[in-house]
């Protein structure tokens, strides 16, 4: 059986590689909510603001997941000025901040995954590079936003994902250990979140970027949340 970068045996949706859970982390983008075509509508209304056309969305997609300045400097290119990409980081951020519920919905299985885990007194966290304010705006539109013990940000930490401090400050908070906690995401953002803190992860194929779990595997891969049930 291969073993992942933690040491920890990599096994598919259909095996438990890990301890029943007491802490599950979710990203917010690509694995709680479809919010693609809001970033995506978002960010070109920043370029066309910036005088520049539009980009394809699978593009943009791909730049989702690092937290706002990132998606919006890659979106303004190379060779923009840094007065211009912190101009377009502000139109940015009040544009999406007005439309961030326009399209966004929650994916399939995830209200039913989230129950399961509520059923067994499984503790709920969000850890996301996404703006906090912003988050929870989204996560109340949703009406999630009584769901979760914690809501953590892009802006809530000096460093974001991958730096483990998110993970540890709510492993701290809630008094779990790193063998029971469970880092969840679409992209290798989380997933190296979850090797530098030393817990198990869970990759999900139908976020935003999935090619990106075939260079930094999960511990668990699976194609639907729902799938994490038995494993709870």
């Amino acid at each position: 059986m291969e073993e992942n970068a933690n040491g920890h045996p990599q096994q598919n949706g259909t095996l438990r590689p890990f301890p029943a859970p007491r802490l599950l982390i979710f990203d917010l983008d690509g694995t709680l909510i479809d919010s693609k075509a809001d970033l995506v509508s978002s960010v070109n209304a920043t370029r066309a603001y910036m005088q520049m056309p539009p980009l394809d969305e699978s593009l943009i997609a791909s730049y989702v997941g690092n937290g706002a300045p990132v998606l919006i400097k890659r979106a303004m290119g190379e060779d923009a000025s840094q007065g211009r990409v912190e101009e377009a980081l502000e139109y940015f951020i009040k544009y999406y901040h007005d439309h961030c519920l326009d399209e966004t919905r929650l994916y399939p299985g995830i209200a039913e995954t989230l129950q399961a885990a509520q059923e067994r007194d499984i503790r709920l966290a969000i850890l996301t590079n996404k703006p906090v304010r912003i988050s929870n705006i989204i996560l109340d539109g949703l009406g999630l936003g009584s769901t979760f013990f914690r809501v953590y940000g892009g802006n809530s930490f000096l460093m974001k994902k991958p730096d483990p401090i998110g993970i540890d400050t709510l492993r701290a908070e809630s008094g779990t250990p790193a063998d029971q906690t469970l880092m969840i995401g679409d992209s290798h953002v989380d997933i190296q979140t979850a090797r530098n803190a030393k817990v198990y992860s869970v990759g999900l194929t139908y976020g935003l970027q999935p090619e990106s779990l075939i260079t930094t595997p999960p511990d668990l891969l699976l194609d639907r949340i729902e799938d994490l049930i038995p494993h709870l």
